[in-house]
């Protein structure tokens, strides 16, 4: 199946619903047709640049309104657009500029020197002070070069971090973006799934996350209209829900707790407010309960992933309206056009009720990783089943229940943390002898980061060390919060780190 690819819709858009506010970012306003002109010159400066179909091209900066004219422009021109993550250290930032092979970067200024080794490729800064950008964006023509893209071509290249330490590039195409909805009717879709152009979205996730880039397409794809935050800022976000009657938004059970517990939480009306989608992390029964109360609306659970273009499983508003709350335990059924296996150990399926991994198969797949074909593979197989690394089961109703990570991924406030690279930061520490990084309950962020470390002989290290050597080569929110210093670490008898055990005896955060 073939479909209307977004610089089709984008531009139909501009023709039809032209004066309609597309965007709001502070007090900037952009309507389709200012953004469709400005992503014809982001094209035309971009082809000027030398960047051809495929190549690839990189923004490393906060959520605002020049990443999406940037990311239009990109759609236009055939590039694939590799937005990274503000929060990763400098190192990381470095590797992904270079692993992707960006041809042309765009960088807010606090970002501007962690940009800086992007492959020789030197920054455009965007913002204050010195606006690079908008000055190159200004100066090139408005014309239209009418290049339609492809089902299949690349659209985004979002890094997800992996159990080798190295992140991997998930190339996400528009049949991978728009594919679910596309083969959807009025008959088959959700009512919480539909979108009309009077809804207007939040858009607060971080555009290197699914959640942020894909909610924000979601939003543009039905002419709806989208207010951007800069990051979740609770008190910021009480304002624009208010001010703008923000009816859909997203958000992950940490940025919901603080945004519950606000102080105008319960003096605030919002009968205006039709959906809250959630997800990317455990969601606490009790804090669900306490959301429902004050906000009064449809919420829906997702699970999904970088490589599946986000949700491909829902609960849904009326699953959240059962007295008993069983449902609630789950991540609820998939949605239309997406298949769900469990399997065992050699890959077969499970029957409903037993645990195995979850296996996945629909035209929301990625197309696979850039130049990992390898990890491509053993991935996605012959028969289109990407393999999630998740465990859970299903039941007699189609419900899925998670019920481990197979691949140790801690979830620290809605950001994906793999042992593997702390571990990788820590090793190079001079009194490490050995590492293992687990997961700890969390109450505000739902797990917090531990280092279980042993010193090298004729050493004292102490924790703060440990802390501030990975702080400067990783990501913060990769950082060990608490770091607890052991003799040896529990293997079995090949030598592999027995985790679970390191979960049952060292889970305690201190």
């Amino acid at each position: 199946m073939n479909g209307t690819t977004l610089d089709t819709i984008l531009r139909r858009l501009a023709r039809e619903r032209g004066t309609k506010v597309a965007l709001r970012y502070g007090d900037a306003v952009l309507t389709y047709a200012e953004l469709d002109a400005r992503a014809c010159r982001v094209a035309n400066g971009l082809a000027a640049a030398g960047v051809r179909p495929g190549d690839r091209v990189a923004w490393v900066g906060k959520n605002c309104a020049a990443y999406f004219e940037f990311l239009a422009g990109a759609i236009k021109a055939g590039a694939v657009m590799v937005p990274v993550n503000w929060r990763l250290a400098a190192p990381e930032v470095a590797y992904i500029l270079g692993d992707s092979q960006a041809k042309f970067v765009i960088a807010e200024p606090e970002f501007a020197a962690a940009a800086a080794p992007a492959g020789g490729v030197a920054p455009i800064i965007c913002g204050e002070p010195g606006d690079g950008y908008a000055h190159w964006r200004d100066t090139q023509p408005d014309h239209d070069g009418g290049r339609t893209a492809a089902w299949d071509d690349g659209l985004l290249q979002m890094y997800t971090s992996g159990t080798t330490g190295r992140p991997k590039g998930a190339v996400l195409s528009h049949r991978s973006v728009l594919g679910l909805r596309a083969a959807m009717t009025p008959a088959t879709m959700p009512p919480w799934y539909a979108w009309a152009e009077t809804d207007v979205s939040l858009i607060a996730m971080p555009v290197a996350h699914v959640s942020g880039t894909g909610w924000a397409l979601w939003s543009l794809e039905h002419g709806a209209s989208g207010v951007i935050t800069r990051e979740f800022d609770p008190h910021a976000v009480f304002e624009l829900m208010v001010q703008h009657r923000i009816n859909k938004v997203i958000m992950v059970p940490t940025a919901m707790q603080v945004a519950v517990r606000h102080p105008r939480a319960r003096s605030t009306d919002f009968s205006f407010v039709k959906y809250i989608c959630y997800g990317a992390a455990p969601m606490p029964l009790a804090l669900l309960r306490e959301c429902i109360e004050v906000f009064g609306c449809g919420f829906v659970q997702m699970y999904g992933m970088t490589e599946t273009a986000g949700a491909i499983v829902a609960l849904r508003p009326e699953d959240h309206e059962t007295e008993s709350g069983a449902r609630l335990a789950s991540v609820g059924q998939p949605l239309p056009g997406v298949e769900l296996r469990i399997l065992d150990p050699a890959g077969q399926p499970l029957p409903a009720g037993e645990i195995g991994e979850i296996a996945t198969r629909s035209l929301a797949n990625m197309t696979g990783y850039r130049n990992l074909p390898q990890a491509t593979a053993a991935t996605i197989d012959g028969e289109g089943w990407l393999h999630t690394g998740d465990a859970g089961y299903l039941d007699a109703d189609g419900y899925l229940f998670l019920k481990d990570r197979i691949k140790d991924l801690i979830i620290s406030g809605g950001e994906n943390v793999y042992p593997a690279e702390v571990e990788i930061a820590i090793y190079d520490h001079p009194d490490v002898a050995e590492v293992a990084v687990i997961g700890v309950p969390d109450a505000k962020w739902g797990e917090s980061v531990k280092a279980i470390v042993v010193a090298k002989p004729g050493t004292n290290p102490e924790a703060a060390s440990i802390i501030a050597w990975a702080r400067a080569r990783i990501a913060a929110y990769k950082t060990p919060r608490y770091v607890e210093f052991v003799a040896a670490l529990p293997r079995n008898a090949s030598g592999k780190i027995l985790r679970r055990e390191l979960r049952e005896h060292h889970s305690k955060p201190e």
